[in-house]
């Protein structure tokens, strides 16, 4: 989604071009067309582009918003005692690949008492111990 706008009152004449400190406008003629681009990454939201076009046809106010463009859609995992989100699938495959075991799917909360009972054991030499230590 581009928040540089222009309306149907552009007639081309690339004042918008000429005058942009940033460079983050540029005009392609190819066959019997000109197209304006804009580059987000190099604009600095000025409004310079919007103040010398003599025909009002940069509609800036979009470049203001700033809304949220969704790039990437994952599915979840989630925890298997409350539903809670806890990551997405890709992380868990990640991480469990990097660990070289699966992950169990189980929130901070639910996960709690299991690192506990993990580190008890460690710290007793491998032997159970169901008691929590600090």
């Amino acid at each position: 989604m581009s928040y540089f706008r222009v309306n149907e009152r552009c007639n081309g004449c690339l004042a918008c071009v000429e005058n942009c400190p940033a460079d983050a406008l540029s005009a392609r003629d190819a066959q019997d067309q000109r197209t304006l681009l804009h580059n987000m990454a190099r604009c600095a939201r000025c409004g310079n582009c919007w103040r010398v076009c003599p025909q009002d046809a940069i509609e800036f106010q979009h470049l203001l918003v700033g809304d949220w463009d969704a790039v990437t859609t994952l599915p979840l995992v989630r925890c298997e005692v409350c539903n809670a989100p806890i990551d997405t699938d890709r992380y868990t495959e990640t991480v469990s690949s990097r660990l070289g075991r699966k992950m169990k799917a189980l929130c901070p909360r639910h996960r709690e008492g299991i690192e506990d009972f993990a580190r008890a054991a460690v710290l007793s030499g491998g032997k159970e111990k169901r008691e929590v230590l600090p």
